[in-house]
């Protein structure tokens, strides 16, 4: 039994068993050649991601139902994976022109992909709470890799202290949940549900202090505070990747959870649910026209995309309705880390020592000395806005019809305008890169050059074959 349960989670395995060797291994390598160390632990995650491409997906429990391997974690899984890999290529020529080259980033970067890994597969709120801990712990100490400057410190601080705050909200829902049915695995609260026997008082109050912690991780609107000072404290490769990692942690939490539990009180979340999406949309969008330090700029992008993912979950009560929704939420996840990787490339490259680099008035002239460059950029903000026929544009459209298809049309245009203020400030880098004069210096490194081709690559391709993109997150029901 025990030999079975490992097999479920043999991926998972690989990356803490890996990031403990390379913890050792990190020892013996020179000060000068930590790019081995970042080999190593690229390796690691791609032995990894072959075993999860490789093992079926059979909705096995293991753990005495505590985890689960289903289509729902292994897609996650692959993408953590896939992000892990592209931020080691952000990370390793950005960490040596800093001065911070550490090997311990890679062995923090393993470990909170091994809690974003148990996030996808848990099915029990004692794992999803341990899981959101693993994940947390590395990130708060990456977003302060750059000391002794302030700004990264503070960032660290910044996010361990609200972090810890949100967790606490985690914790006391599942105290009251396990108040409510007696249960803490999703499916023991389930059944505590149908057959009447679940306190219905205690069980909303336990949903909405999940949703508060969960809404934390994602950034979503009013528990979006921490994002900007994190994004722009911490340094760039950090940034970039918690803005995929995270988010995508934290919706498989909330997609995991509310599609499996609370269908039965749909009629009490829903009106929240579209709350959220409306207000995350609008501030994330709104607030992002004025900034002009493009961290800034990217951390309220962030917010707003985590509000048009609460979109399409907003009719999650309805089961003919509800696989579509989480299709179209794990296709814009990965939409929108593609895109993301893509960005962030191109900020790191561009970024100086002390914080230089990082104004939008540092993009002027890109396109006349960096041309190449300036047009992946330009593809990258236009799939944010949802330009056809790029592959955000069909993000946007699966997101916008998943919404209609739940009876939310308003809420389906309300999403329509948002985009549209979205590229007033996308459109202003633009305008940046290409129409005012300026003499930009861009670092150029070859694995971040590397995943900016292949993000814009992937966008302009899956944008002529999206179904190829979307029959991937079409996976099988979650419960």
């Amino acid at each position: 039994m025990l030999m079975k349960d490992l097999l479920v989670i043999l991926p998972l395995l690989v990356i803490i068993g890996w990031a403990l060797v390379l913890l050792l291994v990190d020892l013996l390598v020179p000060a000068q050649r930590k790019w081995i160390t970042a080999l190593l632990a690229m390796l690691g995650l791609t032995v990894a991601l072959v075993l999860t491409i490789i093992l079926p997906a059979s909705g096995v429990t293991a753990f005495n139902g505590m985890l689960r391997s289903d289509g729902f974690a292994r897609y996650l899984t692959i993408l953590f994976l896939a992000s892990g890999i592209a931020g080691i290529g952000l990370a390793h020529g950005y960490l040596k022109r800093m001065g911070i080259e550490r090997g311990e980033y890679y062995t923090l970067l393993l470990f909170t992909i091994s809690g974003m890994i148990t996030m996808a597969y848990a099915v029990d709120l004692i794992m999803i709470f341990l899981a959101l801990e693993l994940l947390s712990i590395p990130l708060y100490v990456m977003a302060g890799f750059a000391r002794p400057q302030l700004a990264s410190e503070e960032a660290s601080l910044k996010y361990f202290l609200l972090g810890a705050f949100a967790s606490g909200f985690v914790l006391f829902g599942i105290a009251m949940l396990f108040g409510a049915t007696a249960h803490t695995g999703l499916a023991g609260i389930l059944t505590s549900i149908q057959e009447g026997t679940a306190n219905t008082t205690l069980l909303l109050m336990g949903g909405a202090l999940l949703l508060v912690g969960f809404g934390f991780k994602v950034a979503a609107v009013p528990f979006h505070m921490w994002t900007p000072d994190v994004y722009q404290g911490a340094p760039s490769p950090v940034t970039g990747f918690m803005s995929v990692g995270a988010k995508a942690a934290g919706f498989a939490a909330l997609l995991r959870v509310f599609s499996q539990v609370f269908q039965g009180q749909a009629d009490t979340l829903v009106p929240v649910l579209w709350g959220l999406a409306v207000l995350t949309m609008f501030i994330g969008n709104l607030l992002a026209i004025p900034q002009t330090n493009i961290k800034r700029l990217l951390a309220y992008s962030s917010i707003a995309h985590a509000g048009y993912i609460l979109m399409a979950f907003v009719p999650f009560g309805q089961v003919a309705v509800n696989a579509i929704a989480i299709t179209a939420g794990l296709f814009y996840l990965a939409v929108y880390a593609v895109t993301s990787f893509g960005i962030w490339a191109v900020v790191i490259m561009l970024e100086k020592a002390e914080g230089g680099g990082l104004d939008l008035k540092d993009y002027a002239g890109l396109g006349r000395k960096y041309p190449f460059m300036a047009i992946c950029m330009l593809i990258f903000l236009l799939s944010f806005i949802g330009m056809p026929p790029l592959l955000g544009f069909w993000g946007k459209l699966t997101l916008f019809r998943t919404a209609i298809a739940g009876g939310y049309t308003s809420l389906a245009v309300i999403g329509i305008i948002t985009s549209l203020l979205s590229a007033y400030y996308y459109l202003r880098i633009v305008y940046f890169m290409f129409m005012r004069p300026g003499e930009p210096v861009v670092n150029r490194e070859a694995w971040a050059t590397t995943i900016m081709i292949v993000a814009a690559a992937v966008i302009i391709l899956l944008g002529f074959l999206p179904g190829i993109a979307f029959q991937l997150a079409n996976i099988p029901p979650i419960f």
